[in-house]
């Protein structure tokens, strides 16, 4: 077969990049759960939206999968206990990824306990109305797995005037490591589909599109197979290049439609949900729990026991680091992939529910914030790469004489989803993604105080 012909004929979008995947680490390697850290904290926000409120107190025995906090509002879902034992605390405990301390409920693990899930009550979804399903997602805790964290409930509910016709089910993982959708693809496919057939019922939707880059087609395969009489889901393969994985460049690669300037996908009658979140609800939602754990990729050179890791909410990062093993030579955690992650200050961060990774990077590996930044040469290889087709070395230009709300009302800052093409292609090592990550959040600031 003719190599050329058939990636002519897989789906893409234009421009984008094509990093070094570096997912063999993990790719092949089924999913393991760790061992339960003896401490566990769990934030209150940790999704979009207004955090969840506090439903016990200091000293209270829970149980795992117990509610612990409500949601704080529509947007807003409610926590669970990740673990059976004790509440030891609530206040400002941790730090989180982006470095301040936040409030989290801190519970004692019991050593003895066995750690069965001893809290849920078996539902027939086939005869729950769509407003039940809609409640019970929102009771589940669930939100977008892929990294987003926006509550999954919310989308089911388009704005009035909307209706969503199609569901996206994202599969593309184009994040450089990480390879826990592929897994969960693998492993959880029946789940996957229970999750989908769920969300259909809820939506109204008459269709669901699984998109997946074409380095996993035994995923495709899998599903494919799984999928044998089913009319209204199918499978499409899409080109392996980032960021297929952000839901416009999906969504304009399936379907060949763009979501307007500052709308969303139900603008246009289409709800994108990531795979891992799919499955976990068609786990949850028929057993009436909440989400109390998540698969996380665990990769990178600094990593001794690389892999795909079933991870309690709320466990330490350093407690990952112990069990996973690190290199001496290890210099930066990236919670997330590298491309869209953060780097944290502290191993003290827990995992959270839109932590889909972690990546160990070594001092050979890293740049560690030392690479020489070079003034803009006008390359234009920032335009080329921007998926969104913006002008990022404007933007970048415009950032640096601080014209933010320029940037924002002449240049589209907004559409900016932050993916990293920019910086990564600029051989003047400009941070052009981090300086569009600080201009939104001064412009979304000033906006709230006019």
């Amino acid at each position: 077969m003719d190599v050329h012909k058939f990636f002519s004929r897989v789906k893409t979008f234009s421009h984008g990049i094509h990093p070094d995947a570096h997912k063999e680490e993990t790719a092949h390697k089924t999913i393991r759960r760790t061992p339960f850290s003896p401490e566990i904290y769990v934030l209150l926000s940790q999704h979009r939206g207004a955090p969840a409120r506090v439903i016990v107190k200091p000293g209270q025995e829970v149980v795992r999968g117990e509610p612990i906090a409500e949601a704080g509002g529509h947007v807003s879902v409610p926590m669970h206990a990740p673990v059976t034992g004790v509440v030891r605390a609530i206040d400002m405990l941790v730090p989180t990824v982006e470095g301040p301390k936040a409030e989290a409920i801190a519970i004692e693990t019991y050593a003895a306990a066995t750690q069965e899930v001893l809290y849920g009550e078996q539902r027939d979804i086939s005869q729950m109305t769509p407003e039940e399903l809609v409640q019970a997602v929102q009771a589940s805790g669930m939100v977008g797995l892929g990294g987003a964290a926006f509550p999954s409930h919310v989308k089911l509910l388009p704005p009035e005037g909307r209706r969503i016709e199609t569901l996206i089910i994202n599969g593309c993982e184009c994040e450089p490591y990480l390879t826990c959708d592929h897994r969960v693809m693998l492993e959880q496919t029946d789940r996957l589909i229970v999750g989908i057939r769920l969300l259909l019922r809820a939506t109204g939707a008459t269709n669901a599109i699984i998109g997946i880059e074409d380095n996993k087609m035994d995923a495709v395969a899998a599903l494919n197979a799984a999928l044998v009489g089913e009319r209204r889901i199918r499978c499409e393969v899409v080109e392996t290049k980032y960021p297929h994985g952000a839901e416009k460049m999906l969504i304009t690669t399936l379907l060949n439609r763009e979501v307007p300037s500052g709308g969303i996908p139900a603008d246009i009658g289409l709800a994108v949900y990531n795979v891992g979140t799919v499955a976990q609800l068609g786990d949850l939602i028929p057993q009436g729990r909440g989400l109390i754990e998540r698969v996380v990729t665990i990769s990178g050179p600094g990593v001794k026991k690389p892999g795909n890791y079933l991870v309690p909410i709320g466990t330490p990062l350093h407690f990952l680091m112990q069990h996973v093993g690190s290199s001496m030579q290890a210099s930066e955690v990236i919670v997330g992939g590298p491309m869209m992650g953060m780097t944290v200050a502290s191993l003290d961060v827990p995992i959270t529910k839109g932590v889909s990774g972690i990546v160990v990077l070594e001092k050979v590996k890293s740049n560690g914030g030392r690479q020489q930044v070079y003034p803009c040469i006008k390359c234009g290889e920032c335009l080329s790469a921007c998926p969104l087709h913006l002008n990022p070395s404007m933007l970048g230009q415009l950032a640096g004489i601080r014209e933010y709300q320029v940037m924002a009302e002449q240049y589209n800052l907004d559409d900016c989803f932050e993916c990293g093409c920019c910086s990564y292609v600029c051989p003047s090592n400009i941070p052009l993604t981090q300086y569009f990550r600080i201009a939104k959040s001064i412009v979304r600031e000033a906006r709230m105080a006019s």
